[in-house]
């Protein structure tokens, strides 16, 4: 029953979507940072192009690290550092202030500024002013709501980044549409990078962030194939018969691991994508699959069930023995290293059939469970290593959620209408 769970779990031009993800906090950080974000200051009669001031609040909001006042009880809305009345927040005891401007220099160009003010001091901590195109605004945004996280928890923010998910849709007549999409951190712009009406998996993000690898059945046989983002353009880079799954990229971005059953019998594979030619990881008789690549790229960590259940290993890049990480439970799998190689997440069952998302400190060996629901799956760290996004079953099917990496902080990223399956957060964009 064991192997057949998984090898379920094997088998398991860019358009905009119609359907956006919503982010509810159902769990923040007991003592979060009370923070003010004012209306930034806007230099037309019009409505701005985008709420600046609004999406700064809803992101660090969702961190679940601050506590952002509400609009309605700002006792004044200062745009310039020589407005604030600094004993009004003072009294309020609001030590942090976040003030700015937006000013549009032509047509479709604009000018961001902003200012993060420590109101006890009296001391600006954090600021630019930045030209944006139009474009580019929400991106700005969540670039400042960076720099705010970092200067007041001194961890790197990760508002900034994008993430990749698989969302299915009944058709009627037995018919569902899979649809691969990307889209922001917080769940706005996305797109579909492609549709079918056969299952899509495993979504890979590449580390420089503009390709992405995935499983498709399009041909009614799994392939794995890579796909720039930019211009949609997409290589099969494994079509063989039987099992070809599970995608992951070396850090370097030249290789990727991945399960295939070619010979037989489901084993990890490493294919040079210069030349496409692949080099056999293990050698077992058991079922190896879901690879990841340390973040050093000297070793793989994987599922297998060579020790009567499914559990997590650990080899060498260039092959050898394994040795195995999880003994807590019956079941651990879909291992994903944390960005500082330190930890690692997971599926786990602990004798209970419920399946959760667990965290393993790779040096003890300790694991802790993170989620309190009965069937999660696909976890992927967000780049700072703070959050972890996976897919979890509800009563209407399936939906993405993410928790923090301490297991304080809970979120779920809501679609009006289908399923959300097989989240992967990528990695920093580039400036």
């Amino acid at each position: 029953m064991k192997r057949l769970l998984l090898l379920l779990l094997l088998m398991s031009h860019i358009a905009i979507a119609e359907d956006a993800l919503n982010i509810i906090i159902d769990e923040g950080v007991e003592g979060a940072l009370p923070i003010a974000v004012i209306p930034f200051g806007w230099n037309q009669d019009t409505l701005e192009p985008v709420d600046m001031a609004l999406t700064i609040t809803n992101d660090l909001a969702r961190s679940g690290r601050f506590v952002p006042m509400k609009e309605r009880d700002l006792p004044q809305r200062p745009n310039q550092f020589d407005q604030i009345n600094f004993k009004d927040w003072r009294l309020l005891g609001m030590e942090n202030l976040v003030i700015g401007n937006l000013v549009q220099t032509g047509v479709g160009t604009y000018e961001v500024e902003f200012r993060l003010v420590n109101t006890f001091n009296g001391r600006q901590l954090a600021g630019f002013r930045i030209p944006a195109p139009i474009t580019q605004l929400r991106r700005t945004a969540h670039r400042i709501s960076d720099i705010i996280f970092e200067k007041l928890t001194g961890v790197r923010g990760a508002f900034d980044t994008r993430i990749a998910y698989i969302t299915v849709k009944e058709m009627g007549q037995n018919k569902k549409q899979y649809n691969l999409l990307i889209a922001d951190a917080d769940g706005f712009n996305p797109q579909v990078l492609l549709s079918s009406q056969e299952p899509l998996l495993s979504p890979a993000w590449s580390p420089d962030g503009k390709r992405i690898a995935y499983v498709s059945f399009e041909s009614r046989n799994s392939a794995i194939w890579v796909q720039d983002i930019l211009t949609g353009a997409r290589t099969r880079v494994a079509g063989n018969k039987g099992i070809n799954s599970a995608p992951a990229w070396s850090p370097d971005g030249t290789r990727l691991a991945m399960t295939l059953s070619k010979d037989g019998n489901p084993d990890i594979y490493i294919m040079h994508l210069a030349t496409h030619t692949t080099q056999q990881l293990t050698f077992n008789r058991a079922i190896d699959t879901e690879p990841v690549w340390a973040v050093d790229g000297s070793k793989i960590a994987f599922t297998s069930d060579r020790g009567g259940s499914a559990q997590i290993y650990e080899s060498s890049a260039i092959g050898g023995e394994a040795r195995r990480l999880t003994f807590e439970g019956n079941y651990n799998a879909r291992p994903r290293y944390s960005p500082d190689g330190k930890a690692m997440t997971m599926v786990s069952s602990r004798n209970d059939g419920r399946y959760r998302i667990a965290y393993l400190e790779l040096s003890s060996g300790y694991s802790s469970i993170l989620t309190n629901t009965n069937l999660d799956e696909s976890p992927s760290f967000a780049p700072n290593g703070s959050m972890i996004i996976y897919a979890t079953a509800t009563r209407t099917g399936s939906e993405l959620a993410a928790v923090s990496a301490d297991g304080t902080v809970h979120q779920r990223l809501a679609m009006q209408g289908g399923e959300v399956r097989e989240p992967a957060w990528g990695p920093f964009l580039s400036p």
